[in-house]
This record gives C-alpha cells, sequence and structure tokens, in this order.
C-alpha cells in the first residue's frame, strides 16, 4: 500500500467514515456558535463578566454529567449515547437561536439554555471520545486519530469563519441555528455506525453506578501520569478560558475587530491541520514528553493580543499555537487508548475531561472582575505566561517525560460499540 493509502487506511473500515462524518458536522455548527454566542451576549449590552457567566452556564451542568455520561457509555452502545447527545443538543440550540432571532433582551433565557445544552454534552462527550479505538484496528490508531484531527481542524477554520460571516450580515441568531441543524444531522450521520454495532452479551451481573465509578477513579489515581497531566490542564484550562474565551472577544474587538478575531481563530485550526498531516505519516515516541512542551504554545496568541501585536502577527501565533495543541492532542490519546483497559476507556476519559474542565467556570466568572481591576490587555498577557509555566512544570514528573508508546490493549472491538468491517 502506498504512504497516500496507508494513511487513509482507517477510511475503509465499517462505520469510521460515518462516525467522522458526523462529528465534522458537529464541530462546523459549534464552532461557528461559539464566536456567535459571544457577540451576541456582547450585542445585547453585556460585559466580559456577563459573556463569563454565560460560558460558565455550559461549562458547570457538562462538567457535572461528565462522570454519568463514562459509565453511560461503558454500559451502553457508545454510538447510541451519543446519538441521544446530538439530538438533544440540536432542540436545545436551535431554542437559543430563535430567542435570539425573537430580539430577547435578557440574557437569563440564554444562561438556561446554554446550562441545558452543556448537561446534554457533558452526557456525550465520553461516548465520544471511547469510540475510535473501538473502531479500527490497533495498527491504525494513530492514523484514525490523526483524521479525526484533520476533519476537526478544517470543521475550526471553516466554523468561525462562517459564524463571523453570519454574524456581521444576518446576525448571531442565524449562527445558532446553523448549529442546531448541524447537531441534527450529526445525530442522523450516525445511523449506519448504529447499524454495524454487534449486539452486546448480555451482562452476567449489572455492578451499580457506584461501583463503576469507584473502579473509573482506582484506575485514575493509580496511573501517574494521567493525574498530573489533568491536573495540569485543570489549571491551564482555568487561565484559558478565562483569558482566551473570555476576555478574548471582548480585547479583540477594542483592538484588532471582530472580523479579524474571527481569521485569528481560523488561523489556529489552520496550524493543527498542518500538524495532522505531519502526524499521519511520523509517528510519535514518547507522547507525552513532546505533547506537553507543545502545548505551552497556547501561551504564545495570548501573550501577544496582550501586548497589542498586530492582527498578521496574532494570526500567525494562533497557527503555531495550533499546531502545538494538535501534537499534544495526539500524544494525549494515544497514551490514553494505549495504557487505559478498553472496558475502562469511557470512564477514564470522563475522570479526564472532568478534572480538565473542573476549573474552567471559576476562570471564566474570575475573569471579567479580575479585568476590570486591572485591565483586560495586562490580565490577558499574564494569562498567556501562566499557560506556558503550568504546561512546561508537568515535565518534572518521570511518568510524564518518560511514558512510552504500547502495545494496543484494543486487540478486539468493544462489543458495545461497533466491530471492524
Amino acid at each position: 500500500m502506498s504512504a497516500g493509502g496507508a494513511a487513509l487506511a482507517p477510511l475503509r473500515v465499517r462505520g469510521f467514515s460515518w462516525y467522522l462524518a458526523s462529528r465534522t458536522a458537529n464541530l462546523v455548527g459549534t464552532s461557528a456558535a461559539t464566536v456567535a454566542l459571544a457577540f451576541a451576549v456582547l450585542d445585547l449590552g453585556g460585559s466580559a463578566t456577563a459573556l463569563g457567566q454565560v460560558l460558565a452556564a455550559r461549562v458547570v451542568p457538562m462538567t457535572a454529567l461528565l462522570l454519568f455520561g463514562g459509565v453511560l457509555a461503558d454500559r451502553l452502545p457508545r454510538s447510541l449515547v451519543l446519538q441521544g447527545s446530538n439530538l438533544a443538543s440540536a432542540l436545545l440550540q436551535g431554542l437559543t437561536g430563535a430567542l435570539l432571532l425573537a430580539g430577547v433582551r435578557e440574557l437569563w433565557p440564554v444562561v438556561v439554555l446554554q446550562a441545558l445544552q452543556g448537561a446534554a454534552s457533558g452526557t456525550g462527550f465520553p461516548a465520544m471520545a471511547g469510540m475510535v479505538p473501538t473502531l479500527v484496528p490497533a495498527e491504525q490508531l494513530q492514523r484514525a486519530n490523526a483524521l479525526v484531527s484533520m476533519t476537526r481542524g478544517l470543521a475550526t477554520v471553516v466554523g468561525p469563519g462562517l459564524g463571523t460571516l453570519l454574524v456581521v450580515t444576518v446576525g448571531s441568531g442565524w449562527a445558532v441555528l446553523a448549529d442546531a441543524g448541524l447537531w441534527a444531522l450529526a445525530a442522523l450521520l450516525l445511523l449506519p455506525v448504529r447499524r454495524a454495532v454487534a449486539r452486546p452479551a448480555p451482562p452476567t451481573s449489572r455492578p451499580s453506578v457506584v461501583r463503576d465509578l469507584r473502579e473509573g477513579w482506582q484506575t485514575f489515581r493509580g496511573t501517574p501520569w494521567l493525574w498530573v497531566v489533568v491536573t495540569a490542564f485543570a489549571l491551564l484550562n482555568a487561565v484559558w478560558g478565562g483569558a482566551w474565551l473570555t476576555l478574548g472577544p471582548a480585547l479583540a474587538e477594542d483592538t484588532v475587530g471582530r472580523p479579524a478575531w474571527g481569521w485569528v481563530l481560523s488561523a489556529e485550526a489552520a496550524g493543527a491541520l498542518v500538524a495532522t498531516a505531519v502526524l499521519l505519516r511520523v509517528p510519535l515516541g514518547r507522547p507525552l514528553r513532546v505533547g506537553m512542551p507543545a502545548v505551552a504554545l497556547l501561551g504564545l496568541p495570548l501573550v501577544l493580543l496582550g501586548g497589542g501585536s498586530p492582527a498578521w502577527l496574532l494570526v500567525l501565533a494562533a497557527v503555531v499555537a495550533g499546531v502545538g495543541l494538535e501534537v499534544f492532542g495526539m500524544g494525549w490519546n494515544l497514551a490514553v487508548q494505549e495504557h487505559v483497559e478498553p472496558a475502562q476507556l469511557s470512564r477514564a476519559y470522563s475522570y479526564d475531561a472532568l478534572g480538565s474542565m473542573a476549573l474552567v467556570p471559576v476562570g471564566q466568572l474570575v475573569a471579567g472582575p479580575v479585568a476590570e481591576r486591572f485591565g483586560l490587555a495586562p490580565v490577558v498577557l499574564a494569562g498567556g505566561l501562566a499557560v506556558a509555566v503550568i504546561a512546561l512544570a508537568t515535565l518534572a514528573s518521570p511518568d510524564v517525560r518518560r511514558l512510552p508508546r504500547a502495545p494496543s490493549l484494543h486487540g478486539a472491538a468493544d462489543p458495545a460499540t461497533v466491530a471492524p468491517g
């Protein structure tokens, strides 16, 4: 098989290409809606503090339901759990878009709907994260992850630009409605994956949810590299959520402008695409020793935005940050997928996501008041420096530095999902 053919081999596996199409549709809409919601809040007269409240309203219930979602995805067909989550999100985003188009003047209905949408996403995320290693043969795992990342990059290149275009032409409500339609499409595209599902054998016993959670916690606590990196990301994501997601749009509106901010967000995704093209062919040896310095590059666009750099330089920095984020993402997925037992994979991802996101609402809620006290630009700049320091500090752990690639634990497909074709 040629190098190009080998790189695309996972697309010939039954179910994976449909999963990939579903995930891509979801991400295009979500990335467009993220831009639209940010500027919708500002258009309603909200401040950076109000935007932080809207974002936190989504993250809090999403985080709260991650562990339940992990147990659910390790018990039921993961494609079914994900499909239900997508349909619920389609309904809730549709209601949000309708409110915006109707000219809602208060933020609280948007906050409530985004909280419910976060709950739906939290239930479905562990299923989505745990599906890839059960859809492809073990030897194709890195390539499959790279293809997922490539489509994610394409989606997030298109999404912010699409969202910005809709915001400046027809308004933020239409961008959110487009997201609702794409959530529904994502659910439909999972139907062929569900048809390929091998029916799981009836369980001999049904352990309690508490026992399932305890088993997942024991796996998490007993894996040093896992909890060290997740702890670091709890801090890193709090800073990122506050400085970039909450303060970034407000500072960009005063400096580079709304259209340029859309280009910056798309540039980050473009950098990820560049990294993905390389990772389709170049294997990672020690995934976290490479990945953690790479993720430190996320601090660069924050430093430049806070320092008042011109838009073109901010776009270049976003490309570099996208490369770093993609290298880390590949390393992290390989580490988890190759070193965690298949039956506990979704629970491991749920503990990972819970820990990584636990402090995001704190960062989003605190960022606005802190920026009002010290100024938008200094807080954003300090956030960029903090991101780099936190990421590099994880390398002090030998378990993080030395973690190797391992023979895959996923030699057979998970009967609760789908068998390779």
